[in-house]
């Protein structure tokens, strides 16, 4: 059945396509309305995120080439028609390090998938190794899987996957194969089509305005994080990380203030930079993020300190948000 998916779907090209409108709500019967989880999961730096985004229609996950971005679970919420699609994004499960961080990110992995409607498995189309058959081999029996093979507009001999599919078929149960690109929204458009399905008929949970139920202080945080990230590269450890120390409204302004965490005094010249600049310009990037989200001025305050093995001690791990 799924080999026969792929020779249909092949024919899926970009497009600009805006993604359908969510419509009026009030226009929805109630006894009609279905709402459902669907888990995102996969190995680090698969395009979980950037799926969740355009999912949403709105960036609530930050994304970078550096593993180990996503760091908590978080959930977009998307209203599409009579649905409402509660979708939850994952750390990327960790396998080559044991610290009190990756044990941390495992959890979240895994409490995320043990009470879902509905999994998409993340993989890149015609790719598949030890590390995407680790999350793979966690994912319960009882929730229907879909193998979402993201990337697709990469593939450049779509016969090739013939046989790839053949041998993911052979490794789960998969209820269907959906070929696509995280950032063509057709694709996007046709996988909303493709989970409703399977969700239940039941009221929605949540507004059908909302996108997210992640606080406006958890995403200051990560957005700072994120331009520490993508502006130091592969320069600074995955390890580094961002608390908010202080979180004030005042009308149309947001005064933040944020202290950037790293392990040891070298990373921290890393992340100052020479004059400051690396700093300055990680805060200017996260307060225009912010801003653009928020529709709101904000000022943005940014400190580095260095916290020795902090990763690897269950107890500041905790303290810091990772549960």
């Amino acid at each position: 059945m799924l080999a026969k998916a792929l020779s249909k779907e092949t024919a899926i090209g970009p497009t600009d396509e805006p993604a359908e409108s969510t419509g009026d709500a009030a226009d929805v019967d109630p006894t009609e309305q279905r709402c459902g989880y669907v888990a995102i999961v996969g190995k680090p730096n698969v395009g979980k995120s950037t799926l969740l985004n355009a999912l949403v229609g709105q960036k609530v996950s930050i994304t970078s080439r550096k593993a180990q971005t996503t760091r908590h679970r978080i959930t977009g919420m998307r209203t599409v028609g009579p649905t409402q699609f509660i979708f939850v994004d994952t750390p990327g499960f960790q396998t080559r390090h044991g610290n009190a961080l990756n044990r941390a990110l495992n959890k979240t992995v895994m409490g995320a998938v043990s009470d879902v409607d509905l999994i998409l498995f993340v993989v890149e189309a015609g790719h598949f190794n030890l590390a995407d058959a680790k999350v793979l081999s966690l994912l319960p029996a009882n929730v229907p899987v879909i193998l979402l093979a993201n990337k697709f507009d990469l593939v450049h001999r779509r016969g090739d996957l013939a046989p790839w599919l053949r041998s993911m078929q052979e490794r789960h149960p998969f209820t269907e194969f959906v070929p696509m690109s995280a950032k063509t929204a057709k694709d996007i458009e046709r996988l909303f089509g493709i989970c409703e399905k399977f969700l239940p008929q039941q009221p929605w949970m949540h507004d059908p305005d909302d996108l997210t139920d992640r606080s406006e202080r958890f995403m200051a945080s990560e957005m700072v994080r994120e331009k520490l990230f993508r502006l130091t590269g592969d320069e600074l450890p995955y390890t580094s990380t961002v608390i908010i120390d202080k979180f004030e409204e005042e009308g149309s302004l947001k005064r933040i203030a944020a202290t950037i965490v790293v392990e040891r005094e070298g990373h921290k010249g890393m992340v100052i930079g020479e004059g400051g600049e690396k700093l300055k310009r990680i805060g200017t990037e996260a307060r225009q993020e912010l801003e653009k989200l928020w529709d709101c001025k904000v000022f943005l305050e940014l400190w580095v300190k260095v916290r020795s093995g902090w990763a690897d001690d269950d107890a500041r791990v905790r303290s810091f948000g990772y549960e």
